[in-house]
């Protein structure tokens, strides 16, 4: 079975590629390498292209190799880099997904990871479904729901919404939430918190790249559907995240700024029975991604160089 992964040495890419690999999968990454991050697997089933999804020419060659799954991961991800960028944003996020619904064969299969972070600023109390009305308030948000109304439109795919991620991976990022207050409270034992009652959910990067591997070994069951994709009893207050990481990290201490404004207005809490409904069990707490990233000693990094903030 031959896969395409775009952007795939990215930080959820190279989680996703020891999972795959382990199953023996013939895999093609394409990635522009836009972070100079280092890419360490070595494998005969492996093989890495260096390049960018906006050079047409380049996506003809590669798709002529016809492949049985494509797993678009390449995008600028983040509501702060698409503002800053946001014709690249458009142009990897959206118009990169109109050129898989026009260019593969039907029989390919697509599964395309969107984000929750359509739902915007959700009503208070009330759960954010597949079927909720969706409401993009950042560049990210508006295009990964216009590339996943296109994927989904083509037929024979999957759009995943997933939580903020969080937890280790080779090409680490440290400005995801939970991965960002943990650095926080490792290397300055102290983080100032604005908006401190707005809700998120959460996942582990583990277990993300696991649902792939559900999604392909099910797909039959799944195709042309939606799953939310998070902890389903884990949306929380970021206040609430301070206090699970503070129980792990005794001194750290957490200031709430109430006279500030986060320019990140995202506020909603999620459900994600679908995808439990389908049979897939989460194997990773939020607890247990704390933990790990406490041993690993991601004080130790760069921050600038584990962030999306080029």
């Amino acid at each position: 079975m031959k896969i395409l992964i775009t952007g795939g040495a990215g930080y959820i890419g190279s989680v996703l590629i020891p999972v795959l690999l382990e199953k023996n999968f013939e895999i093609t990454v394409l990635d522009n390498f836009l972070f100079n991050q280092p890419f360490l697997f070595r494998n005969n089933k492996l093989k890495l292209i260096k390049g960018d999804v906006r050079d047409i020419k380049l996506m003809d060659k590669i798709i002529k190799d016809g492949f049985d799954y494509i797993i678009p991961l390449a995008g600028l991800v983040g509501a702060p880099l698409c503002e800053k960028k946001p014709q690249e944003a458009k142009d990897v996020n959206e118009t990169a997904a109109e050129y898989l619904c026009r260019h593969t064969d039907i029989n390919t299969k697509i599964i395309v990871p969107t984000s929750n972070s359509g739902y915007g600023i959700g009503k208070k109390n009330v759960f954010c479904t597949e079927e909720s009305p969706l409401n993009p308030i950042s560049i990210y948000g508006v295009t990964k729901v216009n590339a996943e109304k296109l994927i989904l439109s083509r037929g024979n795919s999957i759009s995943l919404r997933l939580a903020t991620v969080f937890g280790i991976s080779e090409r680490m990022r440290l400005d995801l939430l939970v991965n960002h207050f943990v650095y926080k409270a490792l290397k300055f034992k102290k983080i100032e918190i604005f908006e401190g009652d707005f809700k998120r959910n959460y996942v582990s990067v583990k277990d993300v790249a696991r649902v792939f591997l559900f999604c392909i070994e099910n797909f039959e069951k799944l195709k042309n559907n939606i799953y939310n994709f998070g902890l389903e009893d884990v949306n929380l207050t970021k206040i609430e995240l301070a206090k699970k990481i503070k129980e792990q990290i005794i001194d750290f201490k957490y200031i709430l700024n109430n006279n500030q404004q986060d320019p990140d207005k995202r506020d909603y809490i999620v459900s994600n029975r679908k995808i439990l409904k389908t049979g897939f069990k989460f194997e990773n707490s939020i607890e247990s991604g704390i933990k790990e990233l406490i041993d690993k000693n991601i004080q130790n990094l760069d921050y600038y160089k584990c962030s999306n903030i080029n």
